[in-house]
């Protein structure tokens, strides 16, 4: 199992997109274009959970039993149509159950 991105793990993809977005070859600068973009979605997500969790303090996330992930990830008949970076991720987290508080 591949363990959490860590700051120390984020900042390699970082060098790595910089590294790449810089290269002559077309296909290399769109994938470090493409983990750039990756990387600034995440820092922006980190960004907002971190409001949310400072307007709810009380509630403590703990993580949901593994078959109630896998049938909120069955797929549905008609996929959800993302219009910004980001949004899909965030009709996924919405449809996630709430927290329990603890």
């Amino acid at each position: 199992m591949i363990d959490r991105l860590d700051e120390e793990r984020l900042e390699i993809l970082r060098s790595w997109g910089a590294g790449l977005s810089a290269d002559t070859r077309e296909e290399l600068r769109a994938a470090g274009k493409a983990i750039t973009v990756l990387i600034e979605e995440i820092d922006r997500l980190q960004i907002d959970l971190w409001h949310a969790r400072a307007e709810r303090p009380e509630l403590v996330v703990t993580p949901a039993p593994i078959p109630e992930l896998v049938r909120d990830l069955e797929p549905t008949a008609t996929p959800p149509q993302a219009s910004t970076q980001g949004s899909a991720l965030r009709e996924r987290l919405a449809r996630t159950p709430e927290p329990r508080v603890v």
